[in-house]
Order: structure tokens, then sequence, then C-alpha cells
């Protein structure tokens, strides 16, 4: 098998960055994935004490659509964080600092309009993580899989609705959902599967034009009697993972 995509997504639920390279750390996430999030108003997201919560406390493409509209870019050199909305507007700010944070999200905010509940922050803690699931995990999935929903309900289902880390070809289609307690070896890094990735309908929203369009939810039920596609892995041993490299299914 083969590694195909990485991505790190910095903001949750926003632009991907696509990745030659990356090296982990054992019981972490890629670096910066999932590193920023704009909690809600309402949201008891407690940056002195983090701990994870459900993606409905931040903004979400489940519920903020209109987020798929943003480009976004982080620079990891600088802090520097990037985000461009339609026609133009942007904000450009060092989102490793409390003030470039605070201008952040009041951008987003604006931006959001009625979706803001309250007073969204703009948050990054240090070696916290705000990713859909409790654990540090990666996500992968299998290219055949996908090629596979895309040929059963006759459209393209495009890669970036499903926000996945690491994209694999060379398994058969579908295989990857019994690897759950299976160890990979991804480029240098060992892996273990945690477990397989129930969708939401963050799926339903077109990546490109921002448009619920689609039920991948509905369609992975129809098709195949569950709504999952992709795994979650845990990084056992950390090292370097890079497009090209062998993705490797070791021996129970």
């Amino acid at each position: 098998m083969r590694i195909e995509h990485l991505y790190r997504y910095p903001v949750k639920g926003l632009t991907p960055e696509a990745l030659e390279t990356t090296t982990v750390a054992a019981g972490g996430t890629l670096p910066w994935d999932r590193a920023f999030a704009l909690a809600q108003g309402d949201a008891p997201f407690d940056p002195d004490a983090p701990t994870w919560m459900q993606k409905t406390h931040f903004m979400c493409l489940m519920a903020n659509a209109r987020a798929a509209l943003l480009k976004s870019n982080f620079d990891p050199r600088t802090g520097v964080l990037t985000i461009l909305a339609p026609g133009g507007d942007a904000v450009r700010e060092n989102a490793l600092t409390e003030p470039g944070r605070e201008k952040i999200g009041a951008w987003l905010a604006a931006f959001l309009g009625p979706e803001a509940r309250g007073t969204p922050r703009f948050h990054h803690v240090p070696g916290h993580s705000f990713s859909d699931v409790s654990a540090k995990v990666i996500s992968l999935i299998n290219v055949a899989s996908l090629d596979d929903l895309s040929r059963r309900v006759g459209a393209l289902r495009h890669k970036r609705r499903f926000r996945a880390n690491l994209y694999f070809s060379g398994a058969a289609a579908w295989t990857e959902l019994e690897w759950v307690g299976r160890e990979l070896l991804a480029g240098h890094a060992r892996l273990r599967v945690r477990k397989r990735i129930p969708r939401c309908p963050a799926t339903q929203v077109n990546p490109e034009t921002a448009e619920r369009d689609a039920d991948p939810v509905r369609e992975l039920r129809a098709a195949f009697g569950h709504p999952d596609c992709g795994i979650y892995a845990e990084v056992i041993a950390g090292g370097q993972i890079a497009v090209g490299d062998a993705l490797e299914l070791l021996p129970e």
C-alpha cells in the first residue's frame, strides 16, 4: 500500500493544508492538526483547564457550512494565520498570541453572523487537540473505498468531504474497516488502529461550494448498512511520514 496524500487541518472546520512530509510523535496527532478552534460563546470550554468537547461547541462544518467558503493558511514559523473570505475580506494575525486570537475570533464571529452564538472565542492551547474524538489520533482513508462509494451513488464524493489526515491506495475497498486492533507501519511511524470513523452531517457540505448537496451518511447506510468511512489510529512509535511512503499492515 502507498500513502497518496497527507493533510493537516490547523483550524477546526477550515482549510486542509497538503503536506509532502511530516514527523509524528508517539501519542500525538499530526503537528498543528486541529490546533486552533473557534469556541461558540455559549461553549463551556476553559483554556486554563482544557478538556475534550463535542464539535457542536465549536465552529464546524456540521453546523456552519459557510465556513467551507473560507481559505486559511497557517505558518508555524511565524505563528501567522491568514483567513480569506469570498470577496477579498481577510484577517492575518499571529494566532499564537492572545491579541492575535482576539482579532481572529472577532473576524470569524462577524463572518458567521447569526450562526455565532454569544461572543465566540478563538483558542489555541499547546498540547490540546480540537479533534472530533477525545483521543489523539490520525485519521486514514482508503481511496478505493471512496471510489467505490462514488460508483455506487453515481456521483463523485470528493475526498475533502471526509477531512482525513492520510489517504492511501493499494488495498481493496473497505478492507480497512476490519483493521481495528491491528498495527500499521506508515513510513517510519508505527500506528495502532483504534476504531472505525462513523460519519456525520459535515460530509453533506461540498468543500468547493459550501452547499449541502449530498448525504454520504445516508448513502453509506443504504449501500453498506453502516455510516463508517475511514479509520482512526494512534501513533505508538513516532517517525517521519511522507507522500509516497509505504503503508504496511503488520501481521497479527
